[in-house]
């Protein structure tokens, strides 16, 4: 295949837009707008190779072949675009553009401390990101999802309080240290079961690599425990349960940085890097050739464990998102459903499961960025985090609420929008295979009613309730959704009274003690922006200035968070409406345009993937993307459904 800069250039570009982003932290307009600049170059990047690679076209960079440097020994340094790679790459850049916006309006609209800080480590996050997507084999996208855990940690710590701390520790252990590790040892393994074939290897192969399969034939033992290992080590940033936890502590961070987890890169890297195991490390037919033997059931196959365990995962993190009244944890627990379905879908095997399972990879960063940046314009203008708390909010903010209600019928799996077409094509393909997989199906079709069961209440809260008649919220009130209360108590919406979940155990940072679901006190109520440096641009005048001055008094009260947005924002409080209720606002004074306009276009993107997904370059490659994997005999007997199926969802 010939050699191609683009690539590299694509991962270089936010790396270099890292240094600039330093260089100009007295400068917030310049330095946010290298943001925006590196964003919009990266995608141009990405976007120029879609019609090369759908046409067959694999644009690789290899450190080897272009400086003479070897990276191990038999092992090289590759950036290779192809169609996985490219569908995760188009997606993240994409994505970033937007997120760089809104990032901007979110950081200022709160007057957030360390502003250079994150947006320095939200462009490494975004480098990462494609370096993952383009990485030609498995030790190259180790480097980048240990790296990936690195940058975005002062991402998650943002806030740098205790639980921010704790969070970041968390968040560090979990991916770097566990899910770093257990991938190490997987690649490890998968260089020398293929050694044993004569040809040691870790590049991806469509379908799977050839020499792995041969070493497994030859040692079925050892590959079925390096593929565990490998599903592993990606299973904890896609948040595969028990390995989840960590995701929905580091909603502790900015907004922002909980999108870029959740839609951008993090979380789906970690389902990215599942299908690279998939469809090119092990391939369906090696998977199904290692099955395992199960006392007093007998033979299975080496995917259904996975199956078993994601179904598990999208059923019991969707009843938990119902007990959530916290928005942002229940959208942590939402995503830790969603990306279960993609996983789901890959392990089914049948290419329609694979299918809707790559497609559910933009479907639902459209629709869950919607969602999570809709929260944070909620708490931006309204201080407003708890769903109890929303009753009448749509009044307020009419544009936002209405964004998030198409962003949870995309989640649902309604018509008309994303998560439609990817839910179909699951359900189909576990339709095919009958048997067992029926239950897959099933567990599809109830995750579904769970998530209209716990993003209802936000919509008819915001929607259908005003600020002086509104039920508690949420949904359950039995102990799985909180601890039953006497009559004249405040109902317990997650585990225990409000009061009770502000308080902490201790002030050390052990973390024990530490509720994970107190009301968390945002840094952004204590520290001023990093902008205001002596003689910057709106910053404090220089010291020495025959015009500075300090004030006392009435007028420098609240010089903080509060203060800072007495002109910006009507709704001078912390939670909930304010005295005499929410202000009524049109859709285009809700909120600054920097938020706004990321909302709506985010918004009409899961429209769209919806509506004409035929239409959009995410549905081709992954339908090439299964066309490559699957055998022009198996790819024969689906030609005819699967043709109709694809007439319907682009009709």
């Amino acid at each position: 295949m010939p050699e191609s800069i683009l690539p590299l250039a694509a991962v270089l570009t936010s790396a270099v837009a890292v240094v600039l982003i330093v260089a100009s932290y007295r400068r917030p307009n310049i330095r946010e707008g290298w943001s925006v600049l590196a964003a919009l170059t990266q995608f141009g990047i990405v976007l120029s190779m879609l019609p090369g690679v759908l046409d067959g076209t694999v644009y690789e960079w290899s450190l080897q072949r272009s400086l003479g440097v070897e990276f191990l020994a038999g092992i090289d340094f590759v950036l290779r675009a192809d169609l996985l790679g490219l569908l995760f790459a188009l997606l993240a850049s994409f994505l970033w553009i937007f997120t760089s916006f809104y990032a901007t309006g979110y950081m200022r609209g709160l007057d957030e401390h360390d502003q250079t800080r994150f947006f320095a480590a939200f462009a490494a996050s975004l480098s990462s990101a494609v370096g993952i997507a383009f990485a030609g084999n498995l030790v190259t996208i180790f480097v980048f999802y240990e790296l990936l855990s690195l940058v975005t940690y002062p991402l998650v710590a943002h806030d740098g309080d205790r639980e921010a701390r704790i969070a970041g520790r968390k968040y560090i252990a979990y991916t770097f240290f566990g899910g770093g590790v257990i991938l190490l040892a997987g690649t490890v393994m998968v260089y020398w079961l293929t050694s044993q074939t004569g040809t040691a290897t870790t590049a991806f192969e469509s379908g799977g690599i050839g020499a792995l399969a041969e070493g497994a034939a030859t040692d079925p033992t050892a590959a079925q425990i390096t593929f565990y290992l490998l599903i592993t080590g990606f299973a904890v940033k896609a948040a595969v349960m028990p390995l989840h936890s960590w995701l929905a502590d580091a909603m502790v961070a900015p907004t922002p940085v909980s999108g870029l987890l959740h839609a951008v890169a993090v979380v789906k890297s970690g389902a990215f890097g599942i299908a690279r195991v998939i469809l090119e490390v092990y391939g369906p037919e090696t998977i199904r050739d290692l099955p395992l033997s199960v006392p007093g059931i007998g033979e299975v196959g080496l995917n259904v464990p996975l199956a078993i365990l994601a179904a598990f995962t999208l059923t019991t993190a969707s009843i938990i998102a119902l007990r959530k009244d916290h928005l942002k944890r229940r959208l942590a627990y939402s995503t830790t459903a969603q990306l279960s379905y993609i996983v789901l879908g890959l392990s089914m095997l049948h290419p329609y499961a694979i299918l809707g399972a790559l497609f559910h990879i933009p479907a639902h960063a459209f629709a869950k960025l919607t969602l999570f940046f809709c929260a944070g314009s909620i708490h931006v203008e309204t201080h407003t985090d708890y769903i109890n708390d929303m009753a009448g909010i749509g009044k307020r903010m009419p544009l936002t609420m209405s964004a998030f209600t198409v962003g949870a019928a995309g989640m649902a799996g309604m018509p008309l929008i994303a998560g439609f077409v990817s839910k179909f094509y699951m359900l189909l393909g576990a339709g095919y295979v009958g048997g067992e997989y029926w239950l897959f199906a099933a567990a599809l079709l109830l995750s579904g009613v769970l998530n209209i069961a716990y993003f209802w209440p936000v919509v008819y809260t915001a929607f259908f309730e005003s600020e002086d008649r509104h039920d508690a919220k949420p949904l359950l009130e039995f102990p799985a959704g909180g601890i039953r209360q006497f009559a004249g108590d405040e109902l317990a919406t997650d585990g225990g009274k409000r009061d009770e979940e502000t308080e902490l155990n201790s002030d050390d940072d052990s973390g024990a003690g530490v509720d994970s679901e107190a009301d968390y006190e945002y840094a952004v109520d204590r520290y001023p922006s990093d902008a205001d440096v002596p003689g910057g641009p709106g910053g404090s005048p220089a010291e020495g200035d025959a015009n500075s001055s300090v004030k006392t008094g009435p007028e420098t009260a609240g010089t903080g968070h509060d203060h800072g947005h007495a002109v910006a924002h009507d709704d001078q409080h912390h939670g909930g409406p304010p005295a005499g209720g929410w202000t009524r606002h049109s859709p285009l004074t809700e909120s600054t345009w920097l938020m706004l306009g990321p909302i709506v276009v985010i918004a009409t993107g899961a429209v769209v993937l919806g509506v004409i997904p035929g239409h959009a370059a995410f549905l081709d490659l992954a339908t090439e993307i299964v066309t490559s994997v699957f055998d022009a005999n198996s790819l024969e007997q689906l030609r005819g459904p699967l043709s109709a199926a694809l007439e319907v969802s682009t009709q």
